[in-house]
């Protein structure tokens, strides 16, 4: 019989349940704790998504990274049994370092020794505003909960650089802006039966999420609904002179839509600010990273997240994203574009994630097979 013995962080006074640090207050099989970075340059030319994940019920960690380049998709996934060593943030090629909690992170991805060509990065990523939480965020199916999690949001500035297919890419403060997110809580792992929850499936899911960085300012957007519009998470917060400064109403967005798809080209979010003067958030859309393609998020069909791939399992490979038709499930699920936005006279960068399934009648969609006219 194995022993479970304490770790590292038991030394530490921070436990929240009479456990050991390395385990969750929940059995739930889909509990997890997770990271998301976002790194891309101010005129649309790349975007890194890069992203880490324990899994401590199913006793998996596992990491990703993909590079949008021009129509090529780089994708460096790997994963492997989760150990006791839960300040080591690394699974293969891919890790993350944390230099300074909630001020500066290291991203690393170490190349491919058989092909020196392939996606490789070290990238320091620095805060330039405070984390702000998001509103806890709860999910049912029926009677079943399906998620619950904690998120906070961040946007600072990167250095450092990415090296793929024989080019290196200098990411320069300035002239890039990353946004990151740290969530854990409850969320769907794939190889489990819904059961009942299949009879409680939505007929429609409607999401906008958008971190912002602007030079002075941070703002958070998010809006979440249902088939008839029914809103069911919202936030809009500004974060000014290092603290909440402003809560900006309630998020309502025009999306302008690329014909024949519910792919946005740009948009615009109507804020109100503390003394209801109506504010419009510009966003044009610059490039685009659907997650369910390299990303492992749902309903990608060759990897997700939290499954079991055996030990020290490691895949590297590139996608065309020149022909939308050969990835037909990237449509129905959420896509990050990076984006330039302007606010009250002021250009900012950030990330404009956006997923629209099934029927939105405010946006027009009656069913999964509507697009824009």
């Amino acid at each position: 019989m194995s022993q479970d013995r304490p770790i590292a962080l038991d030394e530490y006074p921070i436990h929240q349940v009479p456990l050991s640090l390395k385990h969750v207050a929940t059995g739930d099989r889909n509990a997890y704790d997770r990271c998301i970075f976002h790194v891309f340059d101010h005129h649309g030319r790349a975007l890194l998504i890069a992203g880490l994940g324990v899994y401590p019920n199913t006793g998996v960690i596992d990491a990703y990274a993909t590079l949008r380049l021009g129509d090529r998709l780089h994708a460096v996934r790997a994963s492997d049994a989760l150990t006791d060593d839960r300040m080591d943030l690394s699974v293969g090629p891919l890790r993350i370092t944390v230099d300074e909690p909630l001020r500066r992170l290291t991203l690393h991805c170490a190349p491919d020794p058989a092909d020196p060509a392939s996606l490789s990065y070290e990238i320091g990523w620095q805060a330039d505003f405070p984390a702000v939480w998001e509103p806890h965020h709860v999910q049912r199916r029926g009677d079943r909960l399906t998620l619950e999690g904690r998120r906070f949001v961040q946007a600072g500035r990167c250095t450092g650089a990415i090296r793929v297919a024989g080019e290196e890419i200098p990411v320069t403060a300035g002239e890039w802006t990353g946004t990151r997110d740290r969530s854990w809580g409850v969320r769907p792992i794939p190889g489990e039966s819904d059961g009942r929850a299949d009879e409680h499936r939505p007929e429609g899911f409607h999401w906008l999420w958008a971190p912002v960085r602007f030079d002075d300012r941070f703002l958070m957007v998010i809006a979440q609904e249902d088939a008839d519009g029914y809103r069911t998470l919202n936030e809009a917060v500004l974060v000014r002179d290092g603290h909440l400064d402003a809560q900006l109403g309630w998020p309502q967005a025009d999306i302008t839509y690329r014909s024949g798809t519910r792919h946005p080209e740009r948009a615009v979010v109507h804020l109100t600010d503390a003394a209801r003067k109506p504010l419009e958030l510009g966003v044009e859309v610059l490039t685009s990273s659907p997650l369910a393609v390299g990303a492992g998020y749902p309903p990608a069909d060759d990897w997700q997240h939290g499954t079991w791939q055996g030990r020290a399992w490691t895949d590297r490979r590139v996608y065309d994203l020149s022909d939308p038709a050969a990835h037909p499930m990237a449509a129905y699920g959420v896509t990050d574009h990076a984006a330039r936005f302007t606010l009250d006279g002021r250009t900012g960068y950030g990330i404009f994630e956006h997923g629209s399934f099934g029927r939105h009648d405010p946006s027009g969609f009656a069913d999964h097979t509507s697009v824009a006219p």
